[in-house]
């Protein structure tokens, strides 16, 4: 599929959801290797006998950040077996406009998300996407995380 195929298939779908994804569970193993990979050793994160104590959660919460950059795999950006779109060579995070983390996911939580397409434009040879990553957290109907997230398609 060309640039403009996909462009102008995508135009079409603004508004759509077009992407939702298998549930995850959040174990405390994930988010020990997140706190590791970033230093935040937050006792919050990473101590489920004081967390169970003292949290207002009732036990260990994943970091927002981490539920923030599970968006790549959960959307389906880095199988390489599965493009996002054919003809796609390579997938950029360009950013976010909006980023919100308007619940607590706690460890043992499945997670999923919604993805729903904002805007599609052509920039130098690319596409520039713009999606809603909504986390939802199984059983509860507060998302975990709201983003708009960008993303160029290079063909």
């Amino acid at each position: 599929m060309s640039l403009a195929d996909t462009l102008a298939d995508l135009q079409a779908r603004i508004g759509e959801e077009i992407h939702v994804s298998d549930w995850l569970t959040v174990t405390q193993d994930l988010v020990n290797r997140f706190a590791d990979a970033t230093g935040d050793h937050q006792w919050i994160h990473v101590d489920p006998d004081r967390a169970a104590k003292e949290s207002p959660f009732g036990g260990t919460i994943a970091h927002g950040y981490l539920t923030l950059s599970l968006y790549p795999m959960l959307r389906g950006l880095v199988d390489p077996d599965k493009p996002l779109f054919p003809g796609v060579r390579n997938v950029i995070n360009y950013g976010l406009n909006k980023l919100r983390f308007t619940n607590a996911v706690k460890v043992g939580d499945r997670i999923r998300a919604r993805c729903k397409l904002l805007d599609v434009k052509e920039v130098k040879g690319a596409l520039q996407i713009t999606e809603q990553y909504t986390v939802e957290i199984e059983g509860q109907e507060r998302p975990a995380c709201v983003a708009e997230c960008i993303m160029l398609l290079y063909f």
